[in-house]
């Protein structure tokens, strides 16, 4: 069970903890709360079901990834599996929802925004996969 907290007390994962962690908060409470001129869980539920075909159960689960990912990386806590489930729910967002419109974040007038920044984000919460959660995190104290 050790290998789930384990980490090196490098600050490089610090810094993607923090980044994901605040992306995530404005982009997930957009979601999960309708802040920040979001849709609110209903609609963006439906919007999973109706647009990609998500069943209401998996985008009620995509919600709580989101959030517990904000609280996991804040804390430096169990990071290793929040940094999976949620490299797993952008992974889905990429290739529903980003691949057809190409790379590039501004892909032209009137199209959706392509995969450059959705790729950053995933590979970011894939380096804390194999990384952990690094220095100042409670996973790295339960390792000592």
């Amino acid at each position: 069970m050790d290998w789930l907290f384990q980490t090196d007390n490098s600050f490089s994962y610090v810094f993607l903890r923090f980044g994901l962690a605040l992306t995530f908060f404005m982009h997930g409470t957009q979601h999960a709360f309708g802040w920040h001129g979001g849709k609110g869980p209903k609609a963006q539920v439906a919007n999973w079901r109706d647009k990609y075909h998500i069943p209401a159960a998996m985008g009620v689960l995509a919600l709580a990834i989101e959030l517990f990912a904000v609280i996991s990386f804040t804390l430096g806590f169990l990071v290793r599996p929040a940094a999976f489930a949620l490299a797993v729910f952008i992974a889905f967002a990429l290739f529903l929802s980003h691949w057809s419109n190409g790379f590039f974040l501004a892909s032209g007038p009137g199209r959706g925004s392509g995969i450059e920044y959705t790729l950053a984000l995933f590979l970011m919460a894939t380096a804390l996969v194999f990384g952990g959660a690094g220095a100042l995190s409670i996973d790295g104290l339960l390792v000592r």
